[in-house]
């Protein structure tokens, strides 16, 4: 049995689809069992569990032999870093006594040590934990999420213009979500020896402009990209309604990630959906609920 955090968000849902197509059983954690039913649709288990509760997220893991490790997103209203950290600090703790025998967990390109820049020490911290505890962990480090310009998708439909913290000109590694869980699955299923760290990223390397580009094409109209300029991000994530630490949080996080660029790896997990394939899902999934 496979046990999946975030089953009911992108990364964890793809992951756990990939081991159900490859007939695989699952089980899927949720704070709210309601909320995941349609999981129980496609063969999978549902079991209560809140990263908050590490006697529940114990009791979750020992459903299983293997388990997706992936850190809940905090509510940008809240203090992220402090709540991810002491999340972080539960999902180990929750590993004592779990009785699994191999996790793969979620990470980020650029994880490293630091304080208060967002997933980048949050991450590493999961890391550093996983190296110090006794059951073999994979680490897959995650490229940008394609589905981060989800949220910029009735924007540039509505005003042509899309916004951007990253320079027109600087190339990321990104991915799609669906790519994040077939990894997640193939490490999950691969043998016990396959422990380490991993980087995940899509076909090829994409800037901001590409992306505006590419909403070009698929919404058929102009489309203008908007850069935010070095030192006015924390005043655009409180714009967008981020708490005070949660938006110096962020902003520091954006910062060291384009003032640090992005190092070619050696040997990167490859996904095979383009930032244009992508797009041209995300309209047409919006198409059907407003249809």
């Amino acid at each position: 049995m496979y046990v999946i955090m975030g089953g009911t968000g992108h990364v964890g849902s793809a992951t756990a689809t990939a081991l159900l197509d490859a007939g695989q059983p699952v089980t899927i954690i949720s704070r709210d069992p309601s909320s995941a039913s349609e999981w129980v649709a496609k063969g999978a288990e549902v079991v209560e569990a809140d990263v908050e509760d590490v006697s529940s997220l114990r009791s979750a893991f020992q459903r299983g032999r293997r388990a997706f490790l992936l850190n809940p997103p905090a509510d940008t209203k809240e203090d992220t870093d402090a709540i991810e950290r002491q999340s972080v600090a539960n999902i180990l703790a929750a590993l004592e006594g779990s009785r699994l025998e191999k996790v793969v967990a979620e990470s980020t390109l650029g994880a490293q040590r630091g304080e208060r820049i967002g997933d980048l020490s949050v991450l590493w911290e999961l890391e550093q934990g996983l190296v110090a505890q006794s059951i073999p962990a994979a680490v897959n480090r995650a490229a940008y999420y394609m589905s981060n310009w989800d949220a910029a998708l009735e924007t540039v439909r509505r005003t042509g213009t899309l916004p951007s913290m990253f320079p027109a000109d600087l190339d990321m590694p990104m991915v799609a979500p669906a790519d994040l869980g077939r990894a997640a699955a193939e490490r999950l299923m691969s043998p016990l020896n396959d422990i380490g760290i991993r980087d995940v990223e899509g076909p090829r390397r994409y800037s901001a402009q590409d992306v505006a580009d590419t909403f070009a094409e698929v919404l058929g109209r102009e489309v203008h990209l908007a850069v935010t300029p070095y030192g006015q991000w924390k005043e655009a994530f409180l714009a967008l309604g981020f708490s005070d630490p949660a938006a110096d949080a962020y902003a520091r996080m954006t910062q060291v990630t384009i003032e640090g660029g992005f190092a070619a790896p050696e040997n990167p997990w490859r996904g095979r959906t383009s930032i244009g394939d992508y797009l041209r899902e995300l309209t047409k999934a919006e198409g059907k609920q407003n249809g």
